[in-house]
């Protein structure tokens, strides 16, 4: 088991199928890191409340609007014409690159959040996944489930 958030994101990220599950639910409007921490609160057996849930969002959708997505959108909106220009091709690198990092800054954040909160309570923590979904991605319960069994081995 992963300690950090960070480390099993990662490590999630890197199972067969979970980067096609995790780009699905994102286009579905999923929040990938919200998920992720998901993930790593069902591992550690962490109960879901509807607090607790809030509170990880409100860190999450200021950081994920104003931080992440105008990096995404940029990196996104250049992809075909770096395919062209190498100089564009470097620059957009360098904001994959901010982005990832944009991420990693929101893992630690939630991380910080989260590592207060009791682990191996009893009951309910399998509700994670489906409680920071958006209403679209819980429609897809194969991405769902795919990246719950890769990430929790259940």
């Amino acid at each position: 088991m992963c300690a950090d958030l960070w480390s099993f994101a990662l490590s999630t990220y890197a199972h067969s199928g979970v980067e096609a599950a995790c780009l699905r639910l994102q286009a579905q409007g999923a929040d990938v890191c919200l998920l992720l921490c998901g993930a790593w609160l069902e591992q550690r057996g962490v109960a879901p409340t509807a607090e607790r849930m809030q509170a990880l969002r409100q860190i999450a959708q200021p950081w994920q609007q104003e931080v992440v997505e105008p990096l995404r959108q940029i990196r996104v909106q250049w992809r075909a014409v770096a395919q062209q220009d190498a100089q564009l091709a470097t620059l957009r690198e360098r904001v994959k690159a901010l982005e990832l990092e944009a991420e990693r800054q929101l893992l630690t954040r939630l991380q910080a959040l989260a590592q207060t909160w009791p682990t191996g309570e009893k009951g309910g923590q399998s509700r994670w996944l489906e409680g920071l979904a958006t209403e679209a991605a819980n429609l897809d319960h194969d991405a769902l489930q795919s990246l719950r069994v890769e990430a929790t081995g259940t």
